[in-house]
């Protein structure tokens, strides 16, 4: 073989490992973020905060418009 195969085949094999290995890391990260979202807007969301919200203040609005 010659020196330019050799060479060649080196750099084919250091990029498909490098290739893999970001392949690997991206499915990881890709399971890891999977575990934050949020579950069916039970409040770990911004719609549930802002609903959550809205609930108490309508709570307020009711007590202050009974008390008046």
């Amino acid at each position: 073989m010659t020196n330019l195969q050799i060479w060649t085949a080196e750099i084919v094999g250091v990029l498909a490992i490098l290739g893999t290995t970001a392949g690997l890391i991206r499915f990881l990260v890709k399971i890891y973020l999977s575990q934050l979202l949020p579950d069916g807007n039970g409040g770990s969301n911004l719609r549930g905060r802002v609903d959550h919200i809205e609930g108490r203040v309508d709570a307020i609005y009711a007590l202050l418009l009974d008390k008046a």
